[in-house]
């Protein structure tokens, strides 16, 4: 049986050889700083017969993804992600005086991160790619643009939680 400790050839997947494609967005791969691989939930029935329970799987579900980008100062990851909301529908109310008169939607919010997010996984002896996931119909569902400290000289984090319908690896 291969044993990849003992077995110079084989080499497992590592956490740090990986890329990021959001193809809508003017967002360089290098500014993302930690992603989630996506994950699905099956969910259950339960069938009860004579004091026994019998379970059936159900819809498949897939889950967000967290995203975390840091934000330089060119390009400007925080402008870039409010224009990818403008593009999505929001209006800010302050542009009329009775309100916004436009609204987010699903098509306009996919279209603004370019239908799919593409997450490749390298190897790292030539960086061939071993791993790509694609997600289908992604938007944003939330984006905290960071914190700010005197005490700190880490760097400005943005996390997103992306939505999406469902995901391909190949």
């Amino acid at each position: 049986m291969p044993n990849f400790w003992n077995n110079s050839a084989l080499e497992p997947k590592r956490q740090h050889r990986w890329l990021v494609y959001l193809n809508g967005a003017n967002i360089p791969s290098y500014v993302a700083k930690q992603v989630d691989k996506p994950s699905f939930t099956v969910n259950e029935t339960e069938h009860k017969y004579f004091g026994h329970s019998f379970f059936y799987p159900g819809h498949v579900t897939w889950e967000t993804i967290s995203l975390t980008l840091v934000d330089p100062i060119d390009p400007d990851t925080s402008q870039e992600l409010m224009s990818i909301l403008r593009d999505a529908g929001y209006e800010d109310p302050s542009n009329h005086p009775n309100g916004a008169l436009k609204t987010v939607s699903k098509a306009d919010s996919v279209r603004a991160l370019g239908g799919i997010i593409k997450l490749e996984q390298v190897a790292g002896k030539d960086n061939t790619v071993i791993e790509t996931w694609q997600l289908y119909n992604p938007w944003i569902r939330d984006c905290k643009f960071g914190s700010l400290a005197y005490d700190s000289d880490d760097m400005v984090e943005i996390t997103l939680t992306i939505r999406f319908d469902w995901a391909k690896i190949s």
